[in-house]
Parts: C-alpha cells; structure tokens; sequence
C-alpha cells in the first residue's frame, strides 16, 4: 500500500503590529500637514492678493523709473467767456416788377436811392452799405408767356448801434413798402481781443489742470510745454430772417444777446519721473 506524500504550504508573511503602527502615524501626519496647509490658506485669504498688490507695485515703479526721455503728453484745453455784442448786420432789398426790364430796373433804383437817404437818416454810415445782389428776371405765366420782369436790389448794412437797428429798419419797411426783403440779421463784438485774451487763458489752466491729473495718477510730474496750437472759435449771435409785406408801424425789436466766444488749446507737456 503507497503512501502519497502531500507538500506542507509555505506560511504567509504577516505584518508585525510595531508596522502597522508606524504606517499609520505616518499617514496622520500627512493628513495633519495638508489640513494645516489649507487652514492656514483659509485663515489669510488676503496673501495672495497682498502678494499680487506688492508685484504689481514693483512692476509700476519698475516703468516709472524706466520712463523714457522725451515722453510727453497731450492735452486739449477749452475756455469760453461772453460779452455784449456791440455791431448788428443785415441785409435789406427792394424788388419791383414792371412790364418791361427797363421800368422794373427804372423803378427799382429810385426806390432803393430812397432808401440809401432813410438808412443815413437813422445812424447808417455810407461806408457800411454795399450792395450785395442787383437781379432782373422775366415774369411769366403758367403757359411760359412773359407777363413783366422783376428787379431786386439788396444792400449788406452793418451798424455798430444796435439800439438804433430796429428803428432803421422799420424806416426802410415804410419806404419799401410791399417790396421789402429783410434777411441775415447778425451780432458781432466789435473788438474781441480783450475777451478772446481771457478766453485763452482759461483754456490753458484747463489744459494745466487735466495734463497734471492724468500725470499725477501715473506718479509723474508735468515739465515744460513742447507746443501749442492755438484754435478759436466766435460763432455770432443771430436773428431768424423774415420777409415784410406791410408796414410794420412801431419801431422793430431788436435784441442783441449775449455772445460767447470759445477757445481751444491742444499743448503738449513733458514728462518728468
């Protein structure tokens, strides 16, 4: 009778409980770090954007200090004063129609001769009146047949009285008659250099004060002007035009205003670190 001989299994290897013990201290103490760690980033929440603040620092002081020679910068200033105009202009004509070109025109210049004479009689100077528009044109009817011609003078009139404008112009509606045009009334001062001077001077502070702000919020200082360049503008002051077709009675009312006059400076500043 055989006898079968069975192979005994190689016993396991087992971990001592002095192993077991050291991997799990091990383990603790890394979760403890990586807790800390995050309680420590939670508890400053503002390192980071302290840190970036302190980056962003360097690098700016890093610009300024490395500010480039010649660099400039470029403003536009503006300033605007007002004042009493002192000058009106306007433009005044006759129109007749007559049969035939000659008598229109024949009509015409009598009328505005009467009207020269009543201008001058109301503080018109004869060196301020030009004539601007001297017109004859056929009239005709709605088949094309020429049924008379009309002529139109007009005279360009500039008065440096205002109060005696309306009073001038009433008197030329009454010579006028039916025939009067009136257009183009406008003020002007006289001599604005006085004011334009101010005007100037309140467009270069603004062009100063904007130029040293922009600098100031780059922590850098404003040095000499590099240019100038000078714009101004005086826009008039001025009445809707209108066409009489009577007489007009009492004296015409006419108010001048006020007008502004504006500057506008561009001036290029230098730079200084």
């Amino acid at each position: 009778m055989e006898t079968s001989t069975v192979p005994e299994k190689a016993p396991g290897r087992k971990s001592s409980p002095a192993t077991i013990a050291r991997i799990g201290v091990v383990v603790v103490a890394l979760v403890a770090i990586a807790l800390s760690s995050v309680a420590i980033a939670r508890s400053a929440p503002g390192a980071g954007a302290v840190s970036r603040q302190r980056l962003k620092v360097l690098l700016d002081s890093e610009s300024y200090s490395a500010l480039k020679p010649g660099a400039t910068i470029s403003v536009t200033g503006s300033g605007t004063v007002e004042g009493t105009p002192n000058t009106v202009s306007f433009t005044i004509g006759i129109n007749t129609t007559e049969p035939s070109a000659a008598a229109a025109l024949s009509d015409n210049d009598a009328q505005v001769r009467r009207l020269e004479v009543t201008l001058l009689r109301h503080g018109v100077l004869r060196k301020d009146m030009q004539t601007s528009n001297l017109d004859i044109s056929p009239d005709t009817n709605s088949s094309g047949a020429i049924t008379g011609f009309t002529a139109d003078d007009d005279l360009d009139v500039q008065m440096s009285n205002t109060a005696k404008a309306g009073a001038a112009i009433d008197a030329g509606a009454e010579v006028a008659g039916n025939g009067i045009d009136l257009y183009g009334i406008s003020f002007s001062i006289s001599n604005e250099s006085s004011l334009l001077a101010r005007a100037r001077a309140s467009a270069m502070a603004n062009a100063r004060a904007e130029a040293a702000q922009v600098a100031a919020g780059a922590g850098l200082q404003l040095g000499p002007v590099e240019k100038v360049t000078d714009e101004e503008n005086a826009p008039s002051s001025s009445v809707p035009l209108f066409q009489a077709t009577s007489s007009l009675g009492a004296s015409v009312p006419i108010e001048a205003g006020q007008q502004s006059l504006s500057v506008k400076v561009s001036v290029v500043y230098e730079l200084r670190s």
